[in-house]
């Protein structure tokens, strides 16, 4: 697949959120469509729109991992170990390679040493995602 990564943070140029710059930028791989993608992650931003959760970049491409997942089977769920490890294995390589996935902490808001700027975040999550999610897709 021809990485998008470039293209996540066009969207956050734009005034997408860090979840919504990933999501969207994948959304037509996991069959949704940008507007649905966008409101779908829109309240994820911003550490899920306080600093204090999880960076949104993150969210957004496990977001993702659950769409290209789930069978969305309602009456029997049996999709969800395979999804959260997926999500598991983004978190993972985001924290080991940024040391932290908490939004607040990425931005240094107690220690006042940035970790990482939200364009890097959303460039690593983006990788992360291709590499993890979609690294089998045609161009």
């Amino acid at each position: 697949m021809k990485t998008r990564v470039e293209e996540t943070i066009g969207r956050h140029d734009k005034g997408y959120n860090c979840a919504q710059a990933v999501a969207c930028t994948y959304c037509d791989l996991v069959g949704v469509d940008e507007e649905t993608m966008f409101k779908l992650t829109e309240a994820l931003g911003l550490g899920m729109g306080g600093m204090e959760g999880t960076c949104g970049a993150i969210t957004g491409a496990c977001v993702l991992a659950g769409m290209k997942n789930s069978t969305g089977n309602l009456e029997k769920p049996n999709s969800k170990g395979a999804s959260y490890k997926l999500s598991r294995q983004i978190v993972e390589e985001f924290k080991n390679q940024n040391g932290a996935t908490q939004c607040r902490e990425l931005k240094g808001v107690d220690t006042g040493k940035v970790l990482r700027a939200c364009p890097d975040c959303i460039r690593d999550a983006a990788r992360i995602a291709e590499s993890v999610l979609f690294a089998d897709e045609e161009k």
